[in-house]
């Protein structure tokens, strides 16, 4: 499983991406996390409202901190 955060290094990107290695640890499985700052790797994914959190490619939130709990549910959704 790969995660994707994608901001450009606003409060709440970073907030997500800590967020994100909780939720990571918690769940205990392997997943490869990587942020990605890149404004025109972000837009090839269509997001225009940052942060978003991607897993395996597919955009599931924009905009908004998840909680660790959200997070762990869309991983186990993906799985």
């Amino acid at each position: 499983m790969k995660i994707e955060i994608l901001g450009t290094g606003c409060a709440k990107c970073k907030t997500l991406e800590a967020v994100v290695k909780e939720a990571v640890a918690k769940s205990k499985k392997f997943v490869q996390i990587e942020k990605v700052d890149d404004i025109m790797k972000i837009m090839e994914y269509q997001v225009v409202s940052t942060p978003g959190l991607v897993i395996d490619k597919k955009v599931l939130s924009t905009g908004k901190v998840l909680s660790v709990d959200e997070v762990l549910l869309l991983m186990d959704k993906m799985s």
